[in-house]
């Protein structure tokens, strides 16, 4: 068993990824949910130290400034990616999470394409293409939880 952390740009498809793992059987754990950001926008440390110390087998996803401080205590580092049309269509439409929905939001998460992305990129084990279909996806996942 592994932990494997989800990362990508808003509108990858983490959350239903996420959502699709959970469905599976598997704890899997959104941090845009739940407290785990903080209002500096970083994963609240503790609380991320206590989870991976308790939980041998968990699939955690997120994209934080401090999340490299996490990668080794992770088995696979996994990177959803997609074109930017498609990240901005999909965080137009979504139901779940305002965030994307003003031209604002949509430029910033272009921008990131170009800056953070390749960041997560040089830490990631694995890049994954989300427009895939969830399924396979979490095939993937399910075999990295598996060590294969």
């Amino acid at each position: 068993m592994a932990r494997v952390l989800v990362t990508g740009m808003s509108g990858a498809g983490k959350t239903t990824l996420l959502d699709e793992l959970r469905r599976r059987g598997w704890l899997a754990i959104d941090t845009d949910y739940d407290g785990w950001v903080g209002a500096d926008g970083r994963w609240d440390e503790r609380r991320m130290e206590q989870l991976l110390a308790d939980e041998p087998d968990v699939v955690v996803s997120g994209a934080v400034e401090n999340q490299g401080r996490f990668y080794d205590r992770f088995e696979q580092v996994v990177l959803i990616t997609a074109p930017v049309e498609v990240l901005i269509e999909r965080v137009s439409t979504r139901t779940n999470n305002p965030y994307g929905r003003t031209a604002e939001q949509q430029a910033e998460i272009a921008a990131y394409v170009e800056t953070v992305e390749p960041l997560l990129r040089r830490g990631a084990t694995v890049e994954l293409d989300g427009r895939k279909p969830v399924g396979e996806l979490a095939d993937v996942i399910e075999g990295l939880q598996r060590g294969r």
